[in-house]
């Protein structure tokens, strides 16, 4: 255990970890610490994630793939996150997200998505 008693280092490797399926055009992965949390997400394309907002700050990589988000509660700004490239969505920024390509992202959440963790994200299980 590390000074102040957290939990000491972990090494995790992606592929050992239970992949998540949603329905059959998105799936995920999760890591989550102590105040942030780490998530593969897999979305093929033509998958939309629908229009939502929540507490967390958000970071999407993209590995794989592009997404469009629609940004805003009127979906006004467009943006186009291809492989290589990140985008930053403050806490409570209304967006949605479509799968240009088949994608693989990485997002990072602060805090964690409770709803994530707990399964009450029904927002994402509908296709």
């Amino acid at each position: 255990m590390s000074e102040r008693g957290k939990r000491p280092a972990t090494w995790y490797r992606w592929q050992d970890l239970p992949r998540e399926e949603l329905h059959d055009r998105l799936s995920r992965r999760l890591i989550t610490g102590d105040r942030v949390m780490l998530a593969q997400v897999y979305l093929k394309k033509g998958c939309v994630v629908p229009k939502h907002s929540h507490e967390n700050e958000q970071f999407t990589y993209i590995l794989e793939g592009a997404l469009r988000f629609l940004v805003g509660e009127q979906g006004a700004d467009e943006i186009v996150v291809r492989a290589g490239e990140v985008l930053h969505l403050p806490a409570n920024v209304p967006h949605e997200a479509h799968a240009l390509e088949d994608t693989l992202d990485v997002d990072v959440f602060y805090p964690p998505r409770e709803d994530w963790l707990n399964k009450t994200d029904a927002y994402l299980r509908k296709k």
